[in-house]
């Protein structure tokens, strides 16, 4: 796909053209553009040469160039390259300047005109859509990886913030091709896939907010507020325009997908990234805003998103946008899944009432061109919570919610006993039951919304003030807990306790039952201050510091090795397939009452007698557990222990040693949990990289 170099003709002329497919289609004789606009008047479409040099306005004629609710021309000689726009509604000027809005095509591929990142200035000018052409890339031997979604590990990340700091080593820093030079490196830590955070066109500028702690203005860093959902951001590649950005993208997928991950987009369907009506439209809002978006009666916004909106996505010209929009991204791009946030915003009416069955939904799940796709849904929007109830019809897994609370609980030493901890491991399947698989449970702990790991166990109360919102941003209930001391201290047995909970979190996740999730950072406890919406935020504090403290990057070491663990236990691949995970007290008998103890045995069993033994206790001070007997000529070899400090916290099967009947934990203060694990083998088989516990022949 080579770099367009459009040069428009002479004379610039509107021939009827086609209302299908909609956005602009280049072909051998030049362009057809399409848009749906049912309520304009008069509609112009605006061209512009590459750098936004004006061409021609050319005013559609009712009776030749408009299909129902379509408008629609050719414009011949015009291809890939050209920049264009379209203003609706009566025009004022009487030969000057037209001021109507410049209004993006929803169908847009490529966006201009905000080519750096954080360019305030060309952000006070409109942007306009690229036509562009998506044939002629060579994905070689491409293919998608398939990873089963009970086996699948998330890397959540930011395109930008993942290798925008020096350390980080790539020729080009924050972009899709310094992603793709990182592509081993995540392999190597052992995720299968990533989950890109918004990369379609947005405006990182639209937030007017001054960081009051050092009077730097604040941007829309995270980019959940969209303004093109098929356009690759062009500030995230390296050669900053659309075909470049195109072209970059589908180079980071192919060397993402030579290293076995697969590809998954955060996608924003439930809102855009428009004001309200008082605010210059950019492009659904001034196409058709009773059309595209929920209002009440009297022409209001109805918002069940927080951002003062919401999509309508059950009219059909919606629906139709969300489904061309997942198809471009699964076939043109070749992606392996989406992330739909606030996705029970998708199972709204069109007057914005819950629907027990939304054909959106259903449409998504049986459309063919999806059927490779993950599809994982945010359960939850501001008025509806579906943890466990999103409707799935067989494809849709979710993002836990209740996983991440409950064991935020446990490690914080609240309410859940070890039987709400066993739901949680065994992937909870009083959520998601058979005929679910188990990777309809996305477990989390960590997510790009609230804390990151460091400051989970480091903080009590968010520290938000650099938000420029008073603190009053973000969530007031962290369930966290900072180990004796508010944010940064010098004192060894509260740092101690720190990176123990941490162990212990990454433990109880990556040993879990489902699918996972992991938040990019997180095994090299970055922080973010105690803050725990960042979404507004950029720079070298805010990004990935490759470098980090030794303390740092030997939990990274842990991390890693249990993912290894995960990947390559027997036991633990079992229990993703439906393997048995018999769980027991601390004395191999009943669980403990819900609410009367916190300590708890869990025993993965694998094929041939490799099975895994993860002993937990939450209880306040040391305490024993009875090791089940392993059979005759085989022990129990210890290879993960949260309590211990790096390297003991994970040792290699080869370097373990073997316990005796009975275990006890370590010695720990309140609130803080101790989780080693335990597994068997054959003998002479070498079992999982970790500290399982296993029985040399």
């Amino acid at each position: 796909m080579t770099e367009p170099k459009p040069s428009p003709p002479a004379a610039v002329v509107a021939e009827p053209g086609s209302p299908e497919p909609l956005g602009a289609t280049p072909g051998p004789r030049g362009t057809n553009f399409a848009v749906h606009a049912p309520h304009a008047g008069p509609v112009t479409l605006a061209l512009f040469s590459a750098g936004g040099k004006p061409v021609a306005e050319l005013e559609l004629e009712p009776d030749r160039n408009r299909s129902g609710d379509t408008r629609h021309a050719f414009v011949p000689g015009l291809g890939a390259g050209t920049e264009y726009g379209w203003r609706v509604g009566p025009s004022s000027s009487q030969g000057a300047r037209d001021t109507r809005p410049l209004l993006l095509d929803p169908y847009a591929k490529g966006v201009a005109g905000s080519e750096a990142w954080a360019d305030r200035a060309a952000s006070q000018q409109p942007r306009r859509a690229v036509v562009c052409d998506l044939a002629g890339y060579d994905w070689r031997d491409d293919h998608h990886p398939g990873t089963p979604l009970e086996r699948t590990v998330i890397y959540e990340l930011h395109v930008r913030a993942f290798t925008a700091h020096p350390s980080a080593g790539v020729q080009h820093p924050g972009t899709f091709a310094g992603l793709a030079q990182r592509a081993e490196w995540l392999r190597r830590l052992g995720v299968t896939a990533v989950q890109l955070m918004p990369v379609t066109e947005f405006d990182e500028t639209d937030n007017p907010r001054i960081n009051p702690l050092d009077g730097r203005p604040l941007l829309n860093a995270w980019g959940y507020a969209p303004l093109a959902f098929m356009a690759p951001r062009t500030a995230y590649a390296s050669r900053r325009t659309a075909a470049g950005a195109l072209h970059e993208f589908r180079d980071m997928v192919r060397a993402l997908h030579a290293e076995g991950l697969e590809v998954l987009l955060d996608v924003v369907f439930n809102h855009t990234g428009e004001g309200g009506p008082q605010a210059t439209p950019r492009s659904w809002r001034g196409l058709d805003a009773s059309g595209y978006f929920l209002l009440d009666e009297r022409g209001r916004d109805i918002d069940y998103t927080g951002t003062g909106q919401t999509f309508a996505t059950a009219r059909p010209v919606v629906t139709r946008l969300i489904l061309d929009a997942l198809r471009f991204w699964a076939v043109d791009m070749r992606v392996d899944g989406f992330r739909f946030d606030l996705a029970s915003t998708l199972t709204r009416g069109e007057r914005g009432e819950p629907l027990a069955d939304p054909a959106l939904i259903e449409r998504i799940a049986r459309d063919p061109a999806l059927a490779h796709c993950k599809l994982i849904a945010e359960p939850w929007d501001m008025g509806l919570y579906q943890v466990g109830r999103f409707p799935h019809h067989g494809r849709f897994a979710e993002l836990n919610g209740r996983f991440r609370d409950d064991v935020r609980d446990w490690l914080r030493h609240h309410a859940p006993g070890p039987g709400t901890l066993a739901e949680c491991l065994a992937g909870s399947r009083d959520l998601y039951p058979p005929p679910r698989d188990a990777g309809h449970s996305v477990n989390f702990v960590t997510s790009h919304d609230g804390f990151t790991l460091a400051d989970l166990v480091s903080h009590e109360r968010k520290h938000n003030l650099a938000n420029g919102e008073g603190n009053h941003d973000g969530t007031n209930d962290p369930r966290s807990w900072n180990g004796g001391a508010e944010g940064p201290t010098h004192d060894p047995e509260v740092r101690a306790m720190r990176a123990r909970q941490a162990r212990n979190a990454a433990a109880l996740l990556l040993i879990s039952r489902g699918a996972v999730l992991w938040l990019w950072g997180d095994e090299s406890l970055r922080s973010q201050g105690g803050n725990n919406n960042a979404w507004c935020h950029d720079g070298p504090a805010w990004w990935l510091d490759w470098n980090p403290a030794p303390h740092a990057q030997g939990f990274r070491r842990f991390v890693s090795g249990l993912l290894q663990l995960r990947r390559s236990h027997a036991a633990l691949a079992a229990s993703q397939g439906g393997g048995r995970i018999e769980f027991l007290g601390a004395s191999l008998g009943a669980i403990e009452s819900q609410r009367g103890g916190h300590r708890l045995a869990a025993r993965f069993e694998g094929p041939l007698g490799d099975d895994l033994l993860l002993l937990v206790n939450g209880e306040r001070q040391a305490m024993p557990f009875q090791l089940a007997a392993p059979p005759a000529g085989r022990a129990w070899h210890g290879i993960v222990y949260t309590a211990a400090p790096s390297p003991g916290d994970f040792v290699p099967l080869a370097e373990s040693r073997a316990f005796a009947a009975a275990w006890t934990s370590h010695s720990r203060r309140a609130r803080c949990g101790c989780w080693p694990r335990a597994s068997r083998r054959r003998p002479g088989v070498r079992g999982g990289a970790g500290r399982t516990w296993s029985s040399p022949g």
